[in-house]
């Protein structure tokens, strides 16, 4: 431990965390340029090739060129999943609701007919088993 301070550990996490950060950034503005509507296929291509061949620059350029949309283009993708995500689960729910509700009325219209004498108790019996099945 003598042959490596405290301060080079330090300089060495700050230098990691750094270069997380950076990866970080440039993963997001890789995602941004894909989901990014108004590029089209050759202006999605240069950013590309720029963010990939020149990474510092090309990312700083992107940033100062369209970092101002990033974040409305990000809110934008989270609305839709949400949106999706309530249909899904609204329309989940339905289902799940008119199946068991469906049921529930076969059901009592069965105990409906056997509390009439409509049907046997062995005919309700395998009614009901045919529902529930």
């Amino acid at each position: 431990m003598d042959d490596y301070p405290l301060l080079n550990a330090f300089w060495t996490m700050c230098l990691i965390f750094l270069w997380v950060l950076w990866l970080i950034l440039l993963f997001r503005i890789i995602a941004d340029i894909f989901r990014s509507h108004d590029l089209k296929g050759w202006g999605k291509t240069g950013w590309l090739v720029l963010v990939i061949v020149l990474p510092f620059v090309g990312v700083f350029i992107y940033v100062i060129a369209r970092g101002h949309g990033m974040s409305e283009r990000e809110i934008a993708q989270a609305e839709r999943q949400q949106k999706q995500m309530q249909d899904y689960l609204r329309k989940t729910v339905a289902a799940g609701d008119d199946t068991g509700s469906r049921h529930a009325d076969q059901l009592a219209k069965l105990a409906d007919l056997k509390n009439h004498g409509d049907i046997t108790e062995e005919e309700y019996q395998k009614a009901k088993a045919k529902v529930l099945a």
